[in-house]
């Protein structure tokens, strides 16, 4: 029974995922996420003209008139019958009849394997999941944690089998990925790391059957005791290097024999256990901000930056005896040293770089928007636009992530929150002469229209992987890119200050990321009942950016549209 995904395309040695999963075939997994697979319908190309009507709308609120004029005509001009966008058009069309997906390659190389920038904090997020309260390594590792569904629609599993068996291979310019899971033979064991030291953990006897989880569980135990020195070369820390770096490091780390043999177990693996060293106590209030970046970072190379940063939790009853599990090797030469005292270095500039900011708001949750018949995720997003205006005197490009799986081989699209109608509303808390009706009138307005973007996104009629699409093929099929995708304006478009994404959950739990641009904001909210957990991450190197006071512009936000609702209620009683 899969029991929840704690990393997605972690920073970890070789990229692993780190997973926790109780013992399940791998073949069962696949089996049941295939019901549904062959029904899904294809991701749908949109019209042109109507991508090109939405992006010029997207603008209005981010740009100057003057630069609105100019991009309008290059547009135009983009559109017509028989010009270049016509024709990238019918070949995006094209490519979309012939594959199960016409956007999931270039998805995956533009946002992933292209990206040089160091897979932690940039690319995985991290999950903080509810405080529990452990005595000893016993009860670290003898909890469980519930299992959640997609319910509803039949959604698109194939990223289950890109996440099990899966692995990133650092490369000079691209990254590549390879999956063990494809083929004859599939893996039958995880990866195990301690105090910098790395097993392999069979997870299938014999005769194919599975572990139960009180065999695993003395088999942690067993790794647990045996590497309790912490005297061995942070290995992994190379990892979360630039990808380039990494790539370099990484050819030197396989020279060698026994490092080549133990790098392919590692990629080869299902998943990876980590299995961390405490961190100092910090008070209750720090708590959540202290676990949030140990999760996106593992807190340093002091810590458990080398390590794997997520515990695994099972539960202990009688069982057979099983071998020890295999310790890895790997020969630290002068060169691969030299490396590793780089990574640690660069992981530290990192980790004193990223300030991670967690809001338990407390006043109220998902509830109260729905009292007022408001979509509680709409009214999250105008509460960052109120947040981020009342900072900055502006609005932002903003991007909310959606879910396109409901799409064959779907991934994700970007939902646009920055909109005239949201502009028109911040401005209008602005103003103390506008009446309360107005403002609450331009509040529902501005959520009217975010209700509708999103299910234009999750519809797969969104503008930003229709473009990216048309990018594409561009760089394929022509000599030079159209003057579209040279205009400043789409840059500007494309530089999200506030990278966001409700990532809801019926535990009390949140995720959090990295901003997507150096003078930005990475965002994730997950809404309850009655509380909304936030984090909230900036870079500290940037002056202009703060986590902290925008995490109170936003608390403030939030409880000053719950009073403009509560006011305008009771007056038209």
């Amino acid at each position: 029974m899969l029991c929840v995904l704690t990393r997605s395309a972690s920073r970890t040695c070789l990229v692993k995922p780190c997973l926790l999963l109780s013992p399940v075939s791998v073949v069962q997994i696949c089996d049941r996420s295939l019901v549904h697979q062959e029904s899904l319908p294809k991701l749908p190309v949109p019209p042109l003209k109507q991508t090109c009507a939405r992006y010029l709308t997207a603008l209005e609120p981010l740009i100057s008139p003057e630069e609105m004029e100019h991009t309008r005509k290059l547009v135009q001009e983009f559109q017509l019958p028989g010009g270049v966008g016509d024709r990238l058009q019918k070949s995006l069309e094209r490519k979309a009849r012939k594959t199960e997906n016409w956007v999931s390659d270039w998805w995956m190389q533009s946002a992933y394997l292209d990206s040089r920038m160091p897979v932690a904090m940039y690319t995985s997020p991290g999950v903080v999941l509810p405080r529990m309260h452990f005595q000893d390594r016993q009860g670290q590792m003898s909890k469980t944690l519930p299992v959640e569904y997609l319910g509803g629609k039949p959604l698109c599993m194939d990223q289950y089998y890109q996440v099990l068996s899966s692995c990133r291979i650092p490369g000079p310019k691209r990254d590549t990925v390879l999956n063990y899971a494809i083929g004859k033979t599939s893996p039958t064991h995880i990866t195990v790391v301690h105090n910098f030291q790395y097993f392999i953990l069979d997870v299938y006897n014999s005769d194919g059957s599975p572990l139960t989880v009180d065999q695993i569980y003395v088999q942690l135990e067993k790794i647990w005791n045996s590497s309790l020195q912490t005297n061995k070369e942070p290995v992994g820390i190379l990892t979360s290097n630039h990808r380039n770096t990494w790539g370099k490091a990484y050819n030197n780390l396989i020279k060698d024999k026994t490092n080549k043999e133990s790098v392919r177990a590692i990629q080869k693996s299902i998943f990876i256990v980590c299995l961390d060293a405490p961190k100092p106590r910090v008070s209750d209030e720090m708590y959540h901000n202290k676990v949030a970046a140990q999760m996106l970072h593992g807190g340093g190379s002091r810590w458990n930056s080398g390590n794997r940063w997520k515990k695994t939790e099972m539960v202990r009853t009688p069982m057979i005896p099983l071998p020890m599990p295999l310790k890895l090797r790997f020969n630290i030469t002068p060169e691969i040293k030299k490396d590793i005292e780089k990574a640690k270095q660069n992981m530290n500039i990192m980790v004193h770089e990223l300030d991670v900011r967690v809001l338990n708001f407390t006043h109220y949750g998902r509830k109260f928007p729905r009292s007022h018949k408001l979509s509680p995720d709409a009214f999250i997003q105008i509460a960052l636009q109120l947040a981020y205006y009342r900072m900055y005197q502006t609005c932002c490009p903003t991007s909310e992530s959606a879910s396109l799986r409901m799409f064959k081989l779907g991934r994700t699209e970007a939902i646009r929150s920055t909109t005239t109608e949201s502009l028109q509303f911040t401005r209008a808390m602005y103003e103390p002469s506008k009446p309360n009706s107005e403002k609450a009138m331009l509040l529902e307005m501005a959520i009217k229209v975010h209700r509708e973007h999103t299910h234009m996104a999750i519809h797969g009629q969104a503008i930003d992987r229709h473009l990216l699409g048309l990018k594409m093929v561009a760089i394929e099929d022509l000599t030079s890119l159209p003057e579209i995708f040279m205009d400043t304006s789409f840059a500007v478009a494309s530089h999200f200050n506030l990278f966001t994404s409700q990532v809801g959950s019926k535990t009390d739990c949140v995720m959090c990321f990295g901003p997507m641009v150096p003078d930005g904001y990475g965002v994730c909210y997950n809404p309850m009942d009655d509380h909304i957990n936030f984090a909230v991450t900036a870079f500290n190197s940037c002056e202009e950016t703060n986590a902290t006071k925008l995490s109170m512009f936003l608390e403030d936000a939030l409880l000053d549209m719950k009073t403009l609702m509560e006011q305008v209620s009771k007056a038209s009683v």
